[in-house]
């Protein structure tokens, strides 16, 4: 029987493969060379557990249709073994059929495979056809973009996008997370003792689109001074290292002042209190494979190892980030390198991030605000505010404009604002980005005020 497994890494290996899949059959390994694919994820831009886990699915699956069905190996697919896994994956009864989706996800992951499958020459060619296509660009030009795979759906739409209201959240933050009344006094014995970090949390999230693991990992000497650098502007830029961000697409995010005060706040006090546990517990040694460092310098860009060589923070991926412990003079362990604590100095996990999010959309419910909310859905929930509020500022430039010489054009009306949320979230392409265009009807409000000004200044058309 074919199974994706977790990897187990031995003691001496690196612990940054643990979420590395690997595919078994009968408790051995299935192909050396498949494995290899697996372990050089990381290298190529794949690194959260959870596309990890996806790619593993994804793979497994495939492999077991071309045995089972096909007789053959995964290095000997042809284009028609693609067609039939379709016909099996998206057309068979309504009970097994998968998403057109789900569908793409799969076929991501397989071009994967074979791209890296033609470059350590164990195919001489991939199973997929491709073709060029070409996509119009935003501006005067087309981008031309080549070698597009025909598997693809082009039907498939991200349309299960799901965010809040600014007004439920306020509800989820100060109920949920908060353990507060609807109208904001203290319920007796019904606060979470994390509420105030894990309320943080969640205005991090809102306030700048950051994905989960993204937000998790980061450094609390990252945020040292940051709270100063915004100066009278009211924001300051934070860079986010390509190892920490999906596709090693480092970006800047706007982080407010008042955001950095509050963080700043949490530092010197809950995660100092967490900090004094970690060391009293000697929490380091609950950590797989820590890393120790010296205390950095601010603003430095390596990290100095205790036991000589610096690391740069550019290249840390997540899972070292949370295995950073900073060290004092002598070398004693003094506190984790990771920004988010636990009471008890740990780092606080993704997946309990998760899990506090249910607990507070239980805690709305039971207060009589039934509700769903999950830290991926405040990325979006960033993404939809963050579009309909610049359409608005542009509407209202195109409305000066056309005062004057002329309204600019829709490209440069929906263009501007498009590709500075992308740049905000980091998609790779505008593509992706666009999906939150069919949910700006959610925030007619600031659409239709941003038209209603439009309408106040275009001069009004006299009747002939």
């Amino acid at each position: 029987m074919i199974v994706v497994s977790v990897r187990r890494p031995s003691a001496e290996g690196a612990a940054r493969d643990r979420f590395v899949p690997v595919i078994e059959r009968d408790g051995s390994l299935y192909n050396a060379d498949l494995d290899r694919f697996f372990l050089d994820l990381p290298l190529n831009g794949v690194r959260s557990p959870h596309s990890l886990r996806a790619y593993g699915y994804d793979v497994m699956l495939w492999i077991r249709f071309l045995e089972e069905a096909c007789g053959k190996s995964v290095w000997n697919a042809a284009r028609s073994d693609v067609a039939a896994f379709h016909r099996a994956r998206r057309r068979e009864d309504a009970g097994a059929r998968i998403s057109a989706a789900s569908w793409n996800r799969s076929v991501a992951a397989l071009e994967k495979l074979y791209r890296w499958a033609e470059s350590e020459n164990l195919v001489a060619s991939s199973p997929f056809t491709h073709r060029d296509v070409w996509r119009r660009g935003h501006s005067a030009y087309r981008a031309r973009v080549v070698a597009r795979n025909d598997a693809y759906e082009r039907a498939a739409k991200h349309s299960d996008v799901r965010f809040v209201s600014l007004e439920d959240y306020r509800v989820f933050r100060d109920v949920g997370l908060r353990g507060l009344t609807s109208d904001g006094a203290e319920r007796r014995g019904a606060r979470d003792r994390n509420g105030a970090r894990n309320a943080l949390f969640a205005e991090l999230l809102v306030m700048t689109g950051l994905r989960l693991e993204e937000a998790s990992f980061l450094l609390a000497l990252e945020f040292a001074g940051l709270a100063h650098s915004a100066g009278g502007g009211g924001q300051a830029w934070f860079k986010l290292p390509s190892a920490l961000t999906k596709g090693d697409r480092g970006r800047s995010v706007l982080l407010p002042r008042r955001l950095l005060q509050q963080i700043a706040a949490y530092v010197t006090v809950e995660r100092t209190l967490a900090v004094t546990k970690f060391k009293t517990r000697e929490g380091w040694r609950a950590i797989r494979q820590p890393i120790f460092i010296r205390q950095p310098t601010l603003g430095a860009i390596g990290l100095p190892l205790r036991d000589g060589g610096v690391i740069p923070i550019e290249s840390l991926i997540p899972d070292e980030r949370g295995r950073l412990v900073i060290c004092d003079d002598n070398g004693a362990p003094q506190e984790p390198g990771a920004l988010w604590l636990t009471e008890v100095g740990l780092v606080v996990q993704p997946n309990s991030w998760e899990a506090a999010f249910a607990r507070a959309c239980q805690r709305c419910e039971a207060a009589g605000f039934p509700m769903r909310v999950s830290p991926h859905q405040l990325r979006h929930t960033f993404a939809v505010h963050m579009l309909a509020m610049l359409i608005q500022h542009r509407l209202r430039d195109a409305a000066l404009e056309a005062t004057g010489s002329g309204m600019d054009g829709y490209r440069r009306l929906l263009g501007d604002p498009l590709q500075q949320v992308q740049r905000l979230l980091g998609h790779a392409s505008l593509t992706t980005t666009y999906i939150y265009l069919d949910h700006i009807a959610a925030r007619a409000d600031t659409v239709d005020a941003a038209v209603e000004e439009l309408l106040a200044l275009v001069p009004t058309v006299s009747a002939s």
